[in-house]
């Protein structure tokens, strides 16, 4: 049966709310693990623009004994290039790991908001006889 208007936009900020913070849990997942796949390219694209030469030129130790210009450009190149497998594992990872957690089936559709028991109807009213596409 239908619910009440008040009940109804009341059900509808309720769900609402927890798609939003289902969303919210699918992106934080999401979040963690790219930050954990990726942070090796992160690390050495960051050393390669610290220490080279046009870009930042940092006076830290390192960079004056170990990295001059050519290894700084070989590390940002190197970077970038091991970006693309990293992104497709990082990918997969979160992929399965929705697929295990079950992520994508917590989002819940609006028309609860408008019937009670869970049952999805045509605004003009519930037909009683069953049929094989609902």
């Amino acid at each position: 049966e239908p619910r009440s208007p008040c009940c109804c936009l009341a059900w509808t900020l309720l769900i609402g709310a927890m798609n939003c913070l289902v969303f919210l849990l699918n992106l934080l997942v999401m979040f963690v693990i790219f930050t954990v796949v990726l942070l090796p390219t992160i690390v050495v694209v960051y050393f390669g623009f610290q220490c080279h030469s046009q870009v930042l030129h940092s006076s830290a130790r390192y960079c004056k004994s170990i990295l001059d210009d050519n290894s700084s450009s070989a590390l940002i190149i190197l970077g970038f290039v091991i970006m693309s497998p990293l992104l497709v594992v990082a990918m997969a990872i979160y992929c399965s790991l929705a697929r295990r957690l079950q992520l994508l089936v917590c989002f819940q559709p609006f028309s609860l908001a408008l019937y009670k028991g869970g049952h999805c109807c045509h605004p003009r009213g519930c037909n009683t006889q069953l049929k094989a596409w609902v």
